[in-house]
């Protein structure tokens, strides 16, 4: 194991729709990052909501905010060394461009990974219950059914969740951060 790629930290952005498989597969490369001695923190969009962003609603302007703010706190741990997993929608082109930019500016390693499972496997996924809720009119502004979802054209890594397992997802991506020199 090389001592330098302990300390290398990075974000690796894991965007999709709801039930796309974002956080099962940024947990399963978590595990075997720190199997390999790699300092990892996921920042899970759940968890952030619950406590950094709460107050905040689903309007485009608050889900900009929080996407920012999530952003800022990636690029601080991936300055600092630590493999920054965060399986967060971010359903806008213009937000996820933006933290990119943060990080470049500071010289943190990004990776922008769309997780692209089709809306007909989310619903029936639909792990928490909300293509369900839509369905039945309890909740609007679900993102890519009727609140839009800007798909990434040029991701780092484009995940077809759908047709392989969660172990093949997070290998492809535990890959492409080896072939970037970050794992």
């Amino acid at each position: 194991m090389n001592q330098e790629n302990q300390v290398t930290g990075a974000t690796v952005w894991l965007t999709g729709l709801p039930s796309a498989g974002k956080t099962t597969i940024a947990y399963e490369l978590a595990t075997r990052l720190r199997e390999e001695g790699h300092r990892v923190e996921v920042l899970d969009g759940d968890e952030i909501r619950t406590f950094l962003t709460a107050g905040l609603g689903f309007s485009r302007e608050d889900r900009h905010t929080n996407v920012q703010r999530i952003g800022f706190l990636a690029d601080l741990l991936s300055r600092n060394g630590v493999k920054t997993l965060v399986p967060v929608i971010a359903p806008y082109a213009d937000s996820r461009e933006a933290v990119r930019k943060r990080h470049q500016a500071s010289g943190a390693a990004y990776l922008e990974v769309h997780v692209a499972t089709p809306v007909e496997v989310c619903s029936e996924r639909d792990v928490k219950g909300l293509y369900a809720k839509q369905a039945a009119g309890e909740i609007s502004g679900l993102t890519g059914v009727d609140d839009p979802y800007e798909a990434p054209e040029s991701p780092d890594l484009r995940i077809e969740s759908h047709t392989q397992s969660v172990q093949e997802s997070a290998a492809a991506l535990h890959a492409l951060l080896a072939e970037r020199g970050l794992a």
